[in-house]
């Protein structure tokens, strides 16, 4: 049977806002009720559509295990109150495993096979170790003099990128401050970027009275923005990775809790609910490199992308790129020509954050506001993935 492909769109987004790992606001959240709290949100924005009509959940999480295993998806979906009937799948894609969630739920909307698809992605930084409890790396990647790519650390992929690419410490840094400067800035402007609002609460014991005392509170922004940086500040910090490289905690980005989730449509439902699609899915790719340069991986998928989407380059009015470090960033821009001002124009992930399988549905979410805010058309998520590749999804607003 020749199924007509057909349009997947989204009618809604939202996020967490992301915390800091470990010292952060969701030192102590669990990753799977962050989820399900951006779910919850996510639903909200789309009252009249029956929960019902969901018929699967794809969520990204990089590492799966611990506070974030067992099939996130599912337990999220439960956790937020669907119902039973909504099933769950978790992928890992690394860095773009919330990008990827995105686009399989579209695939199976284009395809025919689903109507309603909920996407998203988690990353507790806090409560799971970014190589997981128990990392055990195959010795192959270490047994030659020079040792196979992925056995290098992200860090030292990131000085491989600043040497090949020529991308200066002083440039790391500026590039740095105008990540903390751009969110600061949209922070300040009340710039609509996906986020719902979450209360958290702490409890801590006090053995000599025998009590518990219990604080809550509402976080309603990113945390990691910093007012109080400078190229001073900046230039002061020492290379973390290489005794003589470049690429500083300062230039890099931070590691972060959070979480986003999407809905997805087809325009079948979009009739029989009447809902009003904030944008539609229009492509997807992702390609390996080398990956003792993987920072350099959105360079391949971007081309491969626009291709899909029957787009060019120029017509990309935002562009959410995933600051891993600095030095890859600025290489990616350099090398393909990005407009640096439709390039993370409310900051990324160095003042943001980068909750790992959770950073491409944060940053869909957040691009798609943004478009809709500004009356943009076409906009961008893309990321360099752990191990060595790149991927990028593109976006159309709709009138």
């Amino acid at each position: 049977m020749t199924r007509t492909l057909q349009d997947a769109y989204i009618v809604a987004a939202a996020r967490t806002p992301i915390g800091k790992s470990h010292r952060g606001v969701f030192r102590t959240t669990r990753p799977d009720d962050l989820l399900a709290h951006a779910i919850r949100a996510a639903l909200a924005q789309v009252p009249a559509l029956d929960p019902a009509a969901i018929e699967d959940a794809i969520i990204g999480c990089a590492i799966p295990e611990a506070q974030q295993g067992l099939n996130i998806a599912r337990i999220a979906a439960l956790l937020a109150g669907l119902p039973d009937t909504v099933g769950g799948v978790t992928v890992n894609r690394f860095c773009a495993s919330g990008l990827s969630a995105i686009a399989m739920a579209a695939d199976r909307i284009r395809i025919g096979e689903a109507d309603v698809m909920l996407a998203g992605g988690t990353e507790s930084m806090s409560l799971v170790p970014m190589m997981g409890n128990a990392p055990s790396f195959n010795p192959a990647f270490f047994k030659s003099d020079e040792p196979i790519g992925i056995a290098y650390g992200m860090g030292l992929t990131a000085e491989k990128v600043a040497q090949r690419w020529n991308v200066s410490r002083e440039d790391q840094d500026a590039f740095a401050l105008q990540s903390h400067t751009r969110a600061l800035a949209a922070q300040a402007a009340g710039e609509p970027l996906g986020i719902a609002p979450i209360d958290v609460t702490e409890r801590s014991a006090d053995l000599a009275n025998g009590t518990v005392h219990v604080q809550s509170r509402r976080v309603t922004q990113d945390e990691g923005a910093r007012a109080d940086t400078s190229l001073a500040a900046l230039a002061k910090l020492r290379p973390v990775f290489a005794a003589k490289g470049s690429v500083t905690a300062g230039n890099s980005s931070q590691t972060s809790d959070g979480a986003g989730a999407l809905l997805l449509v087809s325009e079948t439902i979009l009739k029989r609910f009447n809902l009003t699609p904030l944008a539609r899915f229009a492509s997807f790719a992702v390609r390996g490199v080398a990956p003792e340069v993987m920072g350099i991986g959105p360079k391949e998928a971007i081309p491969i992308a626009l291709r899909h989407a029957g787009i060019t380059q120029d017509q990309l009015e935002r562009i959410e790129l995933n600051e891993a470090f600095a030095a890859q960033a600025l290489a990616v821009i350099r090398e393909l020509g990005l407009d640096p001002e439709r390039v993370n124009p409310v900051g990324g992930a160095i003042a943001l954050g980068h909750p790992l399988g959770a950073t491409g549905a944060i940053r869909a979410a957040q691009l798609i506001h943004g478009l809709s805010h500004h009356q943009q058309r076409w906009g961008m998520v893309t990321m360099c993935v752990g191990s060595g590749m790149g991927a990028a999804g593109v976006f159309e607003r709709i009138d």
